[in-house]
């Protein structure tokens, strides 16, 4: 070989050597491994569905700012692949979400455990479909309007999906922690006193969990396009009749503007019996978005744990026991009564029995369980979820434990055994509320659902 033929062959050697070192020693593409898509679309309704929540008719007259529905999908090394989506709606019916993801899978091969549909709970979106049905008095037209939105959401979720699909490039991922604390345990706290006790500065009574869990995701030069947090707290600051995402959506705009091209995301983590108190004004929404925005940003700013790429997905569905369903002896009592939503409820499903239906003694109750990496795993479950869960999952599977309410299906409020041994609202006898056909959960419900949570960890983490 000549001189010149050898000196070309180190230089070609030399420059591949270098290359690969370079990339050896680059912070994100060392560590590749993760995809990651984002898509985002606006949900605000351009007709006169009714804002959800509060057992009354409440029209739209305008917004302080546009509804979102977002998603994150992630793809690992062996092409494995969830997606999040979360979505500034009060409550995701079954009715819809089932409509939902078998379309998912036909059109992209995602599995029903790959896909975790979170809504934030915000009292100041609209209805959806048959959520809380009995809630709202009897309106044809709003039936009609509420039907063509929910189709319509069917729709651009799936297309949202697609969306996030397409837009996988490699990302890198890393999560940590911040801390607000304007939650209040509603249930152990008299409103009207919480002021003039945190003025005072005297303690709070009840359990909270006052974590802000974050996940950057960002791109190999380093770029963030995806912030995901999360807080357990109810999203009930204003009950006006405006479209807003309340805190929620205040924090998510804050953040979207310290990091642009960055799109931020909520999730609900077991906000039932939490309240951002005090409330009822649009300054202390904004306030309180602030803290959520500001509790985010203090994460970031510190090192951040990475998750290593790899993703393990499982679901099953629980059966939830009712203590005892409805008797029609106990609907015709309700139907003569004076609560308006009973009333509504009760003739309702007297029509059912008068029809030949009859009544399940329990309802399907949906849990997920996710582990990114070695150091993240995600537990979503469905409705209304009262801090106990999360406080109980973080304790018993430990750091990097994100524990997210109001995943799928927004069937009621779920109590721990505590809380259902206490009663009150979110323990006791409300489930006409919801349109179920009892009036309260079996005494079993946590256990039931901690079983099936540990199977599936165990499910995830065996792999």
């Amino acid at each position: 070989m000549c001189v010149m033929n050898r000196r070309l062959l180190f230089t070609a050697v030399l420059g591949i050597i270098v290359t690969l070192a370079a990339g050896a020693c680059s912070p994100l593409s060392a560590r590749a491994g993760w995809k990651a898509g984002i898509a985002r679309r606006v949900i605000t309704p351009e007709k006169g569905v009714w804002l959800a929540g509060y057992g009354s008719k409440r029209a739209p007259e305008g917004k302080l700012h546009d509804l979102w529905m977002k998603a994150l999908a992630l793809e690992d090394e062996q092409d494995r692949r969830v997606v999040l989506i979360t979505s500034d709606f009060q409550g995701v019916p079954k009715s819809m979400s089932d409509r939902v993801f078998p379309r998912l899978n036909k059109r992209f091969g995602l599995e029903r455990a790959a896909v975790l549909f979170t809504f934030s709970h915000n009292h100041c979106g609209p209805r959806l479909g048959d959520d809380l049905v009995d809630y709202y008095p009897v309106d044809e037209a709003q039936v009609a309007l509420v039907a063509e939105y929910t189709d319509r959401m069917v729709e651009r979720t799936v297309e949202l999906v697609g969306a996030a699909l397409a837009d996988l490039e490699p990302a890198m991922l890393a999560q940590g922690s911040g801390r607000a604390t304007f939650a209040v345990n509603r249930r152990n706290n008299v409103e009207a006193e919480v002021p003039a006790l945190l003025a005072a500065g005297t303690p709070l009574a009840g359990p909270v969990d006052h974590d802000v869990p974050v996940l950057r995701v960002a791109r190999d030069d380093g770029k963030i396009v995806a912030i995901l947090f999360g807080y357990a707290c109810h999203p009930t600051t204003l009950s006006f009749t405006m479209w807003c995402g309340d805190y929620p959506g205040f924090a998510q705009l804050e953040l979207e503007k310290k990091y642009p091209g960055a799109t931020a995301m909520f999730v609900n983590t077991c906000g039932g019996d939490q309240n951002p108190l005090p409330r009822r004004s649009v300054e202390l929404c904004q306030s309180y978005g602030h803290r959520l925005a500001a509790a985010v940003d203090e994460a970031l700013e510190q090192p951040l744990a990475e998750v290593s790429p790899g993703v393990r997905a499982a679901f099953a569905y629980v059966e939830l026991p009712y203590l005892n369903t409805i008797s029609r002896g106990e609907l015709l009592t309700a139907a003569d009564g004076d609560n308006a939503i009973q009333q509504r409820w009760a003739r309702r499903l007297l029509e059912k029995l008068a029809a030949g239906e009859t009544f399940e003694a329990s309802y399907p109750y949906p849990i997920h369980a996710w582990q990114l990496g070695d150091q993240m795993l995600v537990i979503g479950m469905g409705a209304e979820t009262v801090v106990d869960y999360a406080l109980r999952f973080k304790r018993e599977y430990g750091p990097g434990t994100w524990v997210c309410g109001y995943a799928d299906d927004m069937i009621a409020y779920i109590p721990s055994r505590r809380v259902w041994e206490e009663g009150g609202y979110e323990g006791g006898w409300r489930l006409y509320e919801y349109g179920r056909p009892a009036l309260r959960w079996s005494g079993e419900v946590e256990d039931r659902i901690a079983a099936t949570v540990d199977k599936l960890v165990e499910q995830v983490r065996a792999e």
